[in-house]
């Protein structure tokens, strides 16, 4: 049977609606969407990060099965009920779901293989996510995500080693803590508590049925802590004067926090207490926390987390504490871009001019040494004039070109031309001493 295809309106095939293009910087662009320069730029940034806190990287596949979800992020929450990309597979009937967010997916990688037999474990992923909503900027309906998870740590020690990872990130883009960004945080507690929380807010918001939209009433025997996270004007006063978690916080709850803000104190690092800090999935306890912007409109949150203790055993694994946090790509980059902030500086050190198609078996080992060296050098294709060759080097961002004229190679040498520092200046070096004069490129 023929499918239907989407075209436009020339009959070509586009991409499906809120899925996006990562371009190079030389095609040219309709969307906002930070460029693929700027992408690696970032990859870069994240793995010394992570190797920095000795986090190690983990792939889990992009399909899973539906359950995995349902289980782990809540039957009511925003994701399942209604965001989720779902089908039935066609060759078993198996119920999958392209996955919505990583942390489930790690849990079940984790459990298994067993992965904590050996003892706790600090990983880290990147990849895409998939999400049915309304496409806008900063929010795609396939969307990237870094998940940062830290598995068997039950101390505040470590929230304060993730929070402060998100801070050494931060500061890698060129991020300003005040003006670009602030963290806040909150404390959920352990289950007992926040059924005690429950229940109490329960009878708040039975009180006030008046004033509670749709979505909050068909929330509110299901999962009221959501209501707390509302963005209806209508209800934010009521919402304020809801009972506060923190008022039923036991001993050791209590303890927990208070140790993570005096770590975060120790370290330097400002953040606000935020009780209707709540996040989107219902695995979470105790320690949660958010960095939020004003550069973004509506869009404020780059990056949230916090503690799911009580997620490996849901998922079928021995019972272990653990912490992560996950941050939109997209957002983040969208956010430098706004800011102007230093990017990447992907030019390459040489933009190599030929004379002719015949100077290339000259000109081709010598290219190759210096990229052996490891120089990033780029090699014009087809003869052209030496002036748009030139040009083409200059537009390359390439610090020097490599001019491999008739006259130079008949005397054995290469003409190098300085295009950035000292432009115009030009000196010969030998072809046949490539490896030895590639360092003075470097500088």
């Amino acid at each position: 049977m023929a499918e239907k295809l989407s075209a436009g309106k020339t009959g070509s095939l586009t991409a499906v609606k809120g899925m996006n293009d990562i371009l190079p910087a030389s095609v040219p662009r309709k969307e906002v969407l930070p460029r693929s320069a700027t992408w690696q730029w970032f990859d870069d940034v994240v793995r010394r990060v992570m190797a920095r806190y000795g986090y190690q990287y983990i792939v889990t596949p992009v399909v899973e099965p539906t359950a995995l979800f349902v289980r782990g992020l809540g039957e009511v929450t925003d994701i399942v009920e209604k965001e989720m990309y779902s089908f039935t597979d066609s060759m078993n009937g198996d119920k999958l779901t392209l996955r919505p967010e990583a942390t489930a997916g790690i849990v079940r990688a984790v459990v298994e293989h067993n992965a904590l037999y050996n003892g706790p474990l600090r990983i880290w992923t990147a990849g895409p996510m998939f999400r049915h909503e309304r496409p806008q900027k900063g929010r795609y309906r396939q969307f990237h995500q870094l998940d940062v998870e830290a598995l068997g740590f039950a101390g505040p020690d470590v929230d304060a080693e993730l929070i402060l990872m998100g801070r050494a990130l931060w500061r890698e883009l060129g991020l300003s803590e005040g003006t670009h960004y602030r963290l806040e945080i909150n404390t959920l507690g352990e289950p007992a508590e926040r059924r005690a929380h429950r229940t109490a807010l329960i009878e708040h918001f039975e009180k006030h049925q008046d004033v509670l939209d749709t979505e909050a009433k068909n929330r509110l025997h299901s999962n009221p802590l959501r209501i707390l996270d509302t963005k209806n004007p209508a209800m934010q006063q009521m919402v304020e004067a809801a009972p506060k978690l923190i008022d039923f916080l036991g001993e050791e709850s209590r303890a927990h926090f208070d140790a993570l803000r005096k770590l975060l104190d120790a370290a330097g690092q400002p953040y606000r207490i935020n009780p209707r800090l709540v996040r989107g999935m219902d695995y979470y306890n105790r320690t949660v926390f958010e960095w939020t912007t004003d550069h973004l409109g509506s869009q404020g949150t780059i990056c949230g987390g916090g503690r799911y203790d009580g997620l490996i055993e849901q998922m079928g694994g021995k019972s272990a504490p653990a912490i992560g946090f996950g941050l939109g790509i997209e957002r983040l980059l969208l956010l430098v871009q706004e800011l102007d902030l230093p990017g990447p500086d992907f030019a390459p050190a040489a933009y190599c001019v030929l004379a002719s198609d015949d100077a290339l078996p000259q000109a081709l080992p010598v290219i190759e040494a210096l990229r052996a060296s490891g120089l990033d050098v780029v090699m014009h294709s087809g003869v052209g004039s030496f002036k748009n060759q030139l040009k083409k080097a200059d537009g390359s961002g390439a610090r020097y070109a490599l001019i491999f004229g008739a006259d130079e190679l008949a005397q054995g040498m290469v003409t190098v031309k300085s295009l950035r520092d000292g432009a115009g200046a030009q000196v010969q070096r030998p072809l046949a001493e490539a490896a030895s004069w590639a360092a003075a490129l470097k500088a």
